[in-house]
């Protein structure tokens, strides 16, 4: 059987026919996932599909890739079996408020329990959320424990150094109307920026005004949860809470030029440390490389700085960005709090982050930061400090904020000045 007749004819574009009732209907922040309806993304069951794009997020190009080259048949369709959460994450009242989630399915890694029906008969459900349990090794977290900054409880923190973790995976799923409101401005305006920025990669996106659901082509984002899950649902567990946005240089391989593993590692050692006391630690990991600029983009900025007359000075850190991007910073941190609404939080304890676009964000949304913690000086590497400097500069972080109250009204510690 040729490739051609291995999918239904897929058009490049289609457009809602006049009268016809959708197969599945989405109706974003119903109360539970079967009045809500199913997210569908095939290409191959055109009839069922009733979101723009496809599953996969950024992965989706590679899955082409694989069809392409006749390893992956593309009405593969996956076996669910024995993939259900390890861990019990909601239902939450955050998620049948559809201001509070616009960018994520809360229901993503409940497709295999509340869709079996419709997925044994053939409908291409699939899940958006993963949900596993891991353990993480670190070698500064074994320096944690040699300098009594950590304990080995054989629960969160083991002797040989691991902790124990839920590790959440997230993919993109955007609610347009709300993504919209979010960003100030109007679904019409944003579906065709989106599209006109894409260079028209989604037709559906000014063709299908009746699809409200994009699975835009994006990384997403991984929750690491230390301590007990089960406390999740009481509001009296304290929550240590680190917000990073990827660093791969910096995460992954140690580049000294930034702050970003450092913060990092601090994160988890907090996190690992409020979950022995009793409450939980979160380090939710997105996917916004070099400020969502990406690392070609970083790496041009880095020679840029580094080649000025005077030397990498904090002074130009940003501009020399915006001459290469055009941009000081595309994260804007908007959708950044959906994460937390959907993990039923109402209130971080222990914010490990300098950075008032996040702390911005979170309060915008309704999510009281009783403490904000900066990262240790002594964790600062040397050749990042222009960094440190140029965020303050540019507003990034404010040297004194006021006392903040929680629900009970404890004052949390202010920020330490830098």
């Amino acid at each position: 059987m040729s490739r051609a007749n291995r999918t239904d004819h897929i058009r490049l574009t289609s457009h809602p026919e006049p009268g016809r009732k959708a197969a599945f209907p989405i109706h974003w922040g119903a109360a539970d996932a079967r009045a809500r309806g199913p997210i569908i993304g095939t290409v191959s069951r055109a009839q069922d599909r009733n979101v723009i794009g496809s599953h996969g997020g950024s992965y989706a190009m590679y899955r082409a890739l694989a069809v392409s080259a006749g390893a992956l048949d593309p009405i593969r369709r996956p076996d669910l079996t024995n993939t259900f959460p390890a861990a019990t994450i909601g239902p939450f009242p955050q998620w049948s408020d559809p201001a509070k989630i616009v960018a994520l399915d809360p229901w993503g890694h409940l497709v295999a329990e509340n869709f079996g029906k419709d997925i044994a008969e053939g409908v291409d459900i699939r899940p958006s959320i993963a949900v596993t349990r891991a353990r993480l090794d670190l070698p500064e977290i074994r320096e944690a424990l040699a300098a009594k900054r950590l304990r080995a409880d054989g629960d969160v923190v083991h002797a040989n150094g691991s902790v124990s973790v839920v590790k959440i995976a997230i993919d993109p799923v955007w609610y347009l109307p709300g993504l919209a409101e979010r960003f100030a401005t109007n679904e019409t305006e944003l579906r065709r920026t989106l599209f006109e920025q894409t260079a028209g990669m989604f037709p559906e996106l000014v063709t299908r005004p009746d699809m409200k659901v994009f699975l835009p082509p994006i990384g997403g984002t991984t929750v690491y949860m230390f301590g007990d899950v089960t406390k999740l649902p009481d509001h009296r567990t304290k929550i240590t809470c680190r917000v990073h946005d990827e660093c791969n240089g910096s995460d992954v391989f140690g580049s000294d030029i930034c702050t970003c593993r450092p913060y990092l590692i601090h994160g988890i050692e907090e996190s690992a440390r409020g979950a022995q006391e009793g409450g939980l630690g979160l380090v939710i990991y997105n996917r916004k490389e070099g400020r969502a600029l990406g690392e070609v983009t970083k790496f041009l900025v880095y020679n840029a700085r580094k080649r000025q007359e005077d030397g990498d000075a904090a002074a130009a850190y940003f501009e020399r960005t915006e001459c290469v991007a055009g941009v000081q910073d595309a994260r804007f941190q908007q959708l950044m709090p959906d994460t937390i609404h959907w993990l039923g939080l109402k209130r971080i304890d222990r914010f490990l982050s300098m950075s008032d676009m996040k702390h911005d964000a979170l309060t915008s949304q309704g999510i009281d930061i009783v403490e904000r913690v900066p990262i240790p000086l002594e964790l600062i590497p040397a050749d990042a400090h222009v960094e440190i400097a140029a965020k303050k500069a540019a507003g990034y972080y404010s040297d004194d904020i006021a006392p903040e109250k929680d629900v009970n009204g404890v004052v949390g510690r202010s920020l330490e000045k830098y």
